[in-house]
């Protein structure tokens, strides 16, 4: 497995750059160790309050991209410190991330609150995903009880392997036309494999109703 390691200190203090050092010294040591390839080293002088880095965006994309497998750094702190560390923690779990750390002297252990915070947090993403699959499969029901046919209308819905982008005014139109709302309408079109959210059904719809009046109205 191949590894990141992250090294970051709070200023530019000539102290603080020996520190930067020292923790590149022992986490290519701790690599060495575990007998982890190193893939990269990001080092940082930021808050670690701060979430907007430019290392943290670094490692954060090597790792959704698969480049490594094992974050290595000197302790938690490191990562970052109150909600931007829980934030990162947790964006790392889901990355499928090992953290090693040298003052825990191999995995990461979290505090018993950081450890709670985690799963609170994880249990909302869950229920989150549950009921956007609930709100489509209850706008897609909804539309075929009115008679909604989509294999008549919408056609393939992939394009050389990849999602339409083009949103099916004319399907906006015969949903509404069926009592449903704009969020279901756009948890339908969804549900069919377009990109939709609610606010741009909305605006296609309310363009098309503002092209229709002006269509009747008197010159």
């Amino acid at each position: 497995m191949k590894a990141i390691i992250y090294c970051r200190v709070s200023t530019n203090k000539e102290a603080q750059s020996s520190s930067l050092s020292r923790q590149k010294e022992e986490l290519i040591h701790l690599a060495e160790e575990n007998g982890f390839p190193i893939y990269k080293v990001i080092e940082e002088k930021a808050s670690g309050y701060e979430i907007e880095r430019e290392g943290i965006f670094e490692l954060l994309e090597d790792f959704k991209d698969k480049k490594a497998e094992v974050l290595l750094i000197q302790d938690d702190t490191r990562l970052g410190r109150g909600n931007t560390k829980i934030a990162l923690v947790h964006q790392l779990v889901k990355y499928q991330v090992k953290i090693r750390t040298i003052n825990d002297k191999g995995e990461l252990k979290l505090s018993e609150t950081d450890t709670l915070v985690l799963n609170i947090v994880s249990i909302v993403e869950e229920y989150q995903r549950k009921l956007h699959n609930i709100k489509i499969k209850r706008g897609m029901k909804k539309a075929i009880e009115n008679g909604y046919n989509p294999s008549e209308n919408l056609g393939d819905v992939h394009v050389g392997g990849r999602l339409k982008k083009e949103i099916p005014l004319e399907e906006i139109i015969r949903l509404k036309t069926m009592k449903l709302t704009f969020r279901e309408i756009a948890a339908t079109l969804r549900g069919f494999g377009y990109d939709v959210s609610k606010a741009t059904v909305h605006r296609r719809y309310q363009e098309y109703i503002n092209a229709e009046d002006t269509k009747v109205s008197p010159k």
